[in-house]
């Protein structure tokens, strides 16, 4: 794991966001998705990639996989704002 101040590039910042969500359970990743991802978001993913897989042939396993991508790169963006503001205010 990296430190607070250490400089992280796009990849491994998202690398590092799979691995802690690897170490998640269930329950622990849906609290994360309530405090971070509004409900209207959430139902727009799904609804998103069943239109997605659709239009595009996505076999069934996968296309059970693409609401979650897509909240994963949700999660990362939020998490680079959020530490992006964060850098910003020890600049101050």
């Amino acid at each position: 794991m990296f430190g607070l101040h250490d400089k992280l590039t796009h990849e491994e910042l998202a690398w590092e966001l799979v691995a802690l969500f690897d170490e998640l359970k269930i329950e622990q990743i849906n609290e994360v998705l309530v405090k971070n991802v509004p409900l209207p978001t959430l139902k727009f993913f799904a609804s998103y990639a069943d239109d997605f897989g659709n239009a595009e042939c996505v076999g069934a396993d996968a296309r059970k996989r693409l609401p979650n991508l897509l909240l994963l790169g949700y999660l990362l963006r939020v998490l680079e704002e959020r530490l992006l503001s964060d850098n910003e205010s020890f600049d101050a």
